[in-house]
């Protein structure tokens, strides 16, 4: 089970403000190149976000859905890619002093061929994608606000 954590320096409520952006998804989470919400109510439970994976000329879609939460402290999702199966994906925030956040990265396969085929390298890899999406996160949510409105303004 991979599980990683990442310190960022704000307080839960924007860690969990840019969670609840479906349109930031891929500007922090490492596989997909663009997501697109399927609901307005994300990241109300059952809530769906559809994503893209473009590996040079591949591309393939994929739909993550909300299993759990609740707000501004617990995501918990399940990412749906058929030519892998799923996965769990949970996202803890835990208030670290006054102003930081401490984010909590737990996931592994749920059904599928990436269940099948998990091992100790395929742990391995999914340590670096955490590493690479809570630092992507850190630096989108530690950004002034006036950069955090520009980048939004992209997706809207």
């Amino acid at each position: 089970m991979a599980v990683h954590h990442q310190l960022i320096r704000r307080p839960p409520y924007a860690v969990w403000a840019v969670l609840a952006e479906p349109a930031c998804y891929g500007e922090w989470v490492v596989g997909p190149s663009q997501s697109v919400p399927l609901d307005q109510t994300w990241p109300a439970v059952g809530s769906r976000l559809g994503y893209t994976v473009r590996l040079g000329p591949w591309s393939a879609n994929g739909v993550t859905t909300v299993r759990h939460q609740e707000s501004g402290k617990e995501l918990e999702l399940e990412a749906s890619f058929k030519q892998l199966g799923t996965a769990r994906i949970f996202l803890q925030l835990r208030p670290w002093g006054d102003e930081e956040t401490l984010v909590i990265c737990d996931e592994h396969p749920l059904r599928g061929l990436g269940g099948t085929l998990h091992n100790a390298a395929s742990e391995a890899l999914l340590q670096l994608r955490h590493r690479g999406m809570l630092g992507r996160l850190a630096r989108l949510t530690e950004q002034d606000p006036v950069e955090q409105d520009q980048a939004g303004a992209r997706h809207a």
